[in-house]
């Protein structure tokens, strides 16, 4: 059914001229200054995430980036563990090659050390799970 009533007119064409003002969807700007090395580490950083774009690679390790910290004081205590495991089995190994023979204390103090050092191994390992 055609309207007689209307005339058919074109839809006036925009004026290229005339911009859309544009947000941007980011429009807040942070700025903060690194050394020379710390640049590198980040440039390096960068490539290894397979990024070539420096601002993406900051906003995703801002907004997505995780900071561990580690805390090293269990990790010491089990270096501490293995020094004095090490030095005991010396200890038992030389009274060994000189007497010909071990002592069943000697074997017990071992065994105690090494459920030490497990226990601690273990310690670490579900800190570590839990990050």
């Amino acid at each position: 059914m055609e309207n007689k009533d209307k005339p058919i007119t074109k839809p006036k064409a925009k004026n290229p001229t005339e911009k859309k003002p544009y947000t941007r969807p980011r429009n807040i700007n942070l700025a903060f200054r690194v050394t020379e090395e710390e640049r590198a580490m980040i440039d390096k950083r960068v490539a290894q995430a397979g990024m070539s774009n420096l601002r993406a690679y900051m906003v995703k390790m801002a907004v997505d980036g995780r900071v561990i910290h580690v805390e090293l004081d269990s990790v010491r205590e089990m270096v501490r563990l293995l020094s004095n495991a090490t030095g005991n089995i010396n200890q038992i190994a030389k009274r060994t090659n000189q007497t010909g023979s071990i002592h069943t204390h000697d074997i017990e103090v071992l065994r105690e050390h090494y459920e030490s050092l497990w226990g601690q191994a273990r310690e670490i390992l579900q800190k570590l799970a839990a990050l």
